[in-house]
């Protein structure tokens, strides 16, 4: 497996509304206004580290990963460096566009993340220097997009300007949300991919085996091909509520989706989107429960 969405920090100092997002113990963080869960309880030191999530993914056979970034958790581009240059044939990651222009000492990143849900000016015709960058340098950009079709109009005027720029839309689109397929309508475009991770969090009423996220991969596919869609997991917030294994078997195991169905979507897509050429193989640990 590939998950095409996952985030690492060693401190979370990030904002949400203008306001302070950190750890205070346990997994918990002052989220703002509110206190939430946004890490496993045994995180209890707020260190969300690459060895941390290495050793799950060596227990839930994922072979790479994709990390992307969040406003939420606050910038990590220095940690990020560190991590893609210890881990180059397992890790791939972005650096976090601030709505600021781009200045980067070197090309140490795969990939450009865009938290356009979250822009001041939500216009992704203003922020063109993204998508010049990407093309310039031949990176990626990673891109979650406001609920719904709110900014599918002017992300798509982006995508016919720059055709050669790799996108991933994130969060599946906000499938639980109005006028999600319009996000996955962007994926008709040979550029652009669309990847699941947080899927498992809008569904999370219904719980695992999610029948209805599967449904909405079916729908998906049914709109841009299945070719252009990859699982990813949102770790750590969704391991609050999951076990990092449960976010991808849930597709494994579902009889809706076809063998060549699931290997496109858990593997098979995400390595062309993102390069990897050196993945070990990952064979399954036997667990104490068994």
């Amino acid at each position: 497996m590939i998950d095409a969405h996952a985030h690492l920090w060693l401190k979370q100092d990030g904002r949400v509304d203008g306001l302070p997002v950190y750890h205070i113990g346990g997994g918990l963080a002052q989220f703002g206004a509110v206190q939430k869960q946004m890490m496993p309880a045994y995180m209890d030191d707020g260190v969300n580290s690459a060895e941390r999530f290495l050793a799950n993914m060596n227990f839930a056979q994922v072979a790479g990963a994709a990390i992307t970034q969040e406003y939420i958790d606050g910038n990590q581009d220095d940690y990020l460096r560190q991590v893609r240059s210890r881990y180059p044939d397992r890790i791939r990651v972005c650096s976090l566009y601030q709505e600021a222009p781009l200045q980067y000492d070197s090309l140490w990143m795969d990939g450009v993340k865009l938290c356009a849900g979250r822009f001041a000016d939500q216009d992704m015709t203003h922020h063109e220097q993204a998508f010049a960058f990407a093309q310039q340098t031949g990176r990626y950009l990673s891109v979650d997009l406001a609920d719904g079709d709110l900014q599918t109009a002017s992300m798509r005027e982006m995508i016919q300007q720059y055709p050669g720029v790799k996108i991933a839309i994130g969060h599946f689109g906000m499938a639980t949300t109005r006028g999600w397929q319009e996000q996955i309508r962007l994926a008709q475009s040979p550029n652009v991919y669309v990847e699941s991770g947080g899927i498992t969090w809008l569904y999370n009423a219904e719980y695992y085996p999610y029948p209805s996220a599967v449904r909405a991969i079916r729908e998906a596919a049914g709109i841009c091909g299945m070719h252009k869609l990859m699982w990813g997991s949102d770790y750590p917030r969704t391991m609050t509520a999951i076990t990092y294994r449960m976010s991808w078997d849930f597709v494994d195991k579902s009889p809706e989706l076809t063998p060549e169905e699931k290997q496109m979507f858990l593997h098979g897509n995400a390595v062309a989107f993102y390069g990897f050429d050196h993945l070990p193989e990952m064979p399954y640990v036997h667990h104490m429960a068994e």
